[in-house]
């Protein structure tokens, strides 16, 4: 059976604040572009690309193991899919970027086991039960779901899926589906958004693709609980 109107709403109210900080990221990083244009100190991507040529495979190396580092604290992981995008260029950066996030994702899995339930909540504000019954009414669909739409900090599911009814291998699945469309829309700011000629393109693909994930995310939570299992047993571990 699905849920009525009441069931639904605190996910709804999540996703109004959850697009709220999306659209604060992109204006953040569209100013200090143009702050970057007006004062003439805009670096030379083509020289940032020589060097990081010049490092051979330890730049990709470096990249996303720096990545995921940091993705593993509250830190904007769409600002540094654009840095990567930046860096390696539109596809190499959005790949390089997706990998850093899974692994950063696998880590806190993992981690989120060794600490604990309390810690776990004490490290993600509170959230747990929240995430704990989100998965309970929707497995897999809401690992995507949220991955779509930020309902919750990406940092915050992390550690959180650890502890919740949902198995590591339907985790990295919806994390490895649910990532692609964000990834590809920070990486195609952060690729064309160096140039002020191309920063509409960025502009647009990065709109298209919140916009589409949006609605999608909304409509996945909005079917109500799923009707296969979602414990850990089940899904797999």
């Amino acid at each position: 059976m699905h849920p009525t109107g009441d069931d639904t709403q605190p996910a709804t109210r999540s996703l109004g604040r959850g697009s709220v900080v999306r659209l604060g990221l992109l204006a953040v990083l569209v100013l200090l572009l143009l702050v970057a244009w007006v004062t003439g100190r805009v670096p030379e991507v083509d020289a940032l690309r020589e060097r990081v040529e010049d490092a051979g495979a330890w730049g990709p190396f470096v990249f996303v193991v720096g990545y995921a580092a940091l993705a593993l604290l509250p830190t904007p992981k769409g600002l540094m899919t654009a840095l990567g995008a930046v860096l390696f260029g539109f596809a190499v950066g959005a790949v390089l970027a997706w990998a850093a996030a899974m692994l950063a994702a696998l880590v806190a899995f993992g981690l989120s086991r060794l600490l604990g339930r309390a810690a776990v909540d004490r490290i993600i504000g509170g959230r747990l039960d929240r995430v704990d019954a989100l998965m309970r009414e929707h497995g897999l669909v809401a690992v995507v779901a949220v991955r779509l739409v930020p309902v919750l900090p990406y940092t915050a599911i992390n550690y959180a899926a650890g502890l919740v009814p949902v198995g590591l291998a339907a985790y990295l699945l919806g994390t490895a589906v649910g990532m692609v469309p964000g990834t590809v829309a920070y990486a195609a700011l952060g690729a064309f958004g160096t140039s002020p000629g191309r920063l509409s393109v960025g502009l647009a693909v990065f709109v298209a693709l919140a916009v589409v994930a949006t609605f999608v995310g909304r409509r996945m939570l909005r079917r109500g609980p799923t009707d296969g299992p979602t414990e850990r047993s089940q899904v797999g571990s």
